[in-house]
């Protein structure tokens, strides 16, 4: 038994059953607080805690999963493609609300911990929770956060956005989709795009972008405002 729960095909496995009966149950449900990602999360959680399986074993293979967040963001070009001259129309909004949303994100989230009294580390970790995983994670890595805190917040910012991004925007009067994909993608990243992509095809293209745009300008960013800190 040790042997396979030590072997990475156990945790690889485990993640797509997991994955694929949320999505099931999503299929039938159409549930916004069902959501596949966030339902999995909190499966894969109860059922290691349930067999008392040490989180080191689930992660032989959750690593190769990790790995190819890169290649999933990378295939979110193709509705960028398809949608690409109604993006180009719209190019001065995109990067002025991608800057202000991202600088938003970070004064936030770090402003909030720093008044609660949090250590610099937690300061940190906070900045890029609106980055997708493998940006953030490096990100934190160069400004002396915590990478594991970091991949956790942003999972959890994902899950959040996915669940209620785009009813959150209609219920403050955003119904345009362009503008509630802008939003969706700036705050939560790739995640909240998956479920935008269902919600507006155009939205969900610029949903995409704004993870790319908002990975770069808070690289430049968090630097910059954390130098004297």
């Amino acid at each position: 038994m040790n042997e396979i729960l030590g072997s990475p095909l156990f945790g690889i496995a485990l993640t797509l059953i997991v994955y694929a009966l949320a999505q099931k149950l999503y299929a039938r449900t159409r549930h916004i607080l069902l959501n596949p990602v966030a339902v999995a999360v909190l499966a894969i959680i109860g059922l290691l805690l349930l067999g008392d399986i040490p989180y080191e074993d689930y992660a032989e293979g959750g690593r190769y999963i990790l790995f190819l967040l890169g290649p999933s963001v990378v295939a979110l070009g193709f509705p960028l493609y398809a949608r690409r001259k109604e993006i180009l129309a719209r190019k001065l909004p995109i990067l002025v609300g991608v800057f202000a949303g991202s600088l938003t994100s970070i004064l936030s989230a770090s402003g909030l911990a720093w008044l609660l009294g949090g250590s610099r580390e937690v300061v940190l970790s906070l900045a890029p929770k609106s980055v997708t995983t493998p940006i953030a994670i490096s990100i934190v890595e160069k400004i002396g956060g915590v990478p594991p805190l970091t991949a956790a917040l942003v999972v959890v910012t994902g899950c959040l956005g996915a669940m209620c991004g785009p009813e959150f925007c209609r219920s403050i009067g955003i119904r345009d989709g362009a503008a509630m994909g802008l939003a969706v993608g700036t705050a939560t990243h790739g995640v909240g795009t998956a479920r935008m992509l269902e919600v507006d095809r155009l939205g969900g293209a610029i949903s995409g972008l704004a993870i790319g745009l908002n990975g770069l300008t808070t690289a430049f960013l968090l630097p910059l405002l954390f130098v004297f800190f």
